[in-house]
């Protein structure tokens, strides 16, 4: 592995992120084989692990913490938080409350004192970024996590974090985790240029889109929308939709892509991503030794200039496909009501 540096930070990690959303309930319900593939991926080098609270309600993070054990030190590890974790109706969110509870919650279940960097998992639009950056400070100062970072956050959220903390003397957000792949290119126009000019490290989500640069999907198959991640978020698997339809067909053109750089699909997707000058490194998240073994086997694959000006032809940069793997949508984009001026208003004009 040729280590990057995270941001700013000085923080070294490989261009692999360990992702664990596969171990636990969701995944790999077996705690044994999750530590194995664990292990597996530290002794290949990859020393960079994110997590999260949200992940099968704690069992990933609990997992996590089995397979760190007297290897600790030597590891880069990042969890998040912000997703519902319970009835409770504050049992979620940004705000000082929750994230004072939960960061002990995340402790406990590591099995450690400190966790590198701690990311908000998504915005909060009913929690000030300022409350947000304030517990966050804090818990910097106390020496309970070492950098902060955001998670899925537009362009211009981003900003407006930065221009908090320096205001007031907050700590800053010093890495994002957006979605970032072939078929979902939307932060290359704003959230890639945008933590650059801000020194902030970039760990990109699904850089196989979900399984679909994989070559796991297509035509003439079905799609089992009952199980996994297709039942949590159809809209990014649901077959029936044009957008989905599109990724079928744009699939066989980048297996073509793939074949004339003599790579596979899956180790094109993944160079694509990481060959990005702002892109420092890809979570991969295999639920099986098999799927990490063969994900490591494309660790040292480089892209040629032309073959990355063929993907642009496939897929424009900038382009997002499908807005479903976004990760977050805006509420002015989702609830009617912000969009349309009350019809009262609208009479009296």
């Amino acid at each position: 592995m040729r280590y990057r540096s995270l941001g700013n930070t000085g923080i070294q990690v490989s261009p692999f992120c360990l992702g664990t959303m596969m171990f636990g309930l969701w995944g790999n319900p077996d705690h044994d084989d999750s530590v194995r593939v664990i292990h597996h991926a530290l002794d290949s080098g990859i020393n960079f692990v994110d997590t999260a609270d949200v992940y099968s309600l704690g069992e990933s993070e609990e997992i996590v913490g089995k397979a760190l054990k007297g290897r600790r030190d030597s590891v880069v590890l990042a969890t998040k938080v912000h997703g519902v974790m319970g009835d409770d109706p504050n049992a979620q969110g940004n705000s000082r409350r929750w994230i004072r509870h939960e960061v002990e919650q995340s402790l406990r279940r590591l099995q450690t004192d400190y966790i590198d960097l701690y990311q908000i998992h998504r915005p909060d639009l009913k929690t000030d970024i300022e409350e947000t950056l304030s517990v966050l400070t804090d818990l910097v100062r106390e020496g309970k996590v070492r950098a902060i970072g955001s998670s899925t956050f537009p362009p211009e959220q981003i900003v407006e974090a930065q221009w908090v903390a320096e205001r007031r003397g907050f700590e800053r957000f010093r890495c994002e985790q957006p979605p970032y792949s072939i078929f979902a290119r939307g932060i290359e126009a704003g959230v890639l240029p945008t933590c650059e000019r801000y020194g902030m490290g970039v760990i990109v989500w699904s850089p196989l889109g979900g399984g679909w640069l994989t070559g796991r999907y297509r035509r003439g198959q079905e799609i089992d929308m009952t199980t996994g991640r297709a039942s949590r978020i159809p809209g990014r698997f649901d077959p029936s939709l044009p957008q989905n339809q599109r990724k079928l067909d744009l699939v066989e053109e980048l297996e073509a892509v793939a074949t004339d750089a003599g790579v596979s699909l899956t180790h094109l997707a993944i160079a694509f991503v990481i060959s990005h000058t702002g892109v420092t490194s890809a979570i991969i998240g295999p639920r099986t030794m098999e799927q990490l073994e063969d994900l490591i086997a494309g660790a040292d694959v480089r892209l040629s200039d032309e073959i990355l000006d063929r993907i642009d032809k496939v897929v424009p940069p900038g382009t997002t496909l499908n807005r479903a793997d976004d990760g977050w949508e805006a509420p002015e984009l989702q609830q009617t009501w912000r969009r349309r001026r009350p019809e009262h208003l609208r009479a009296a004009n």
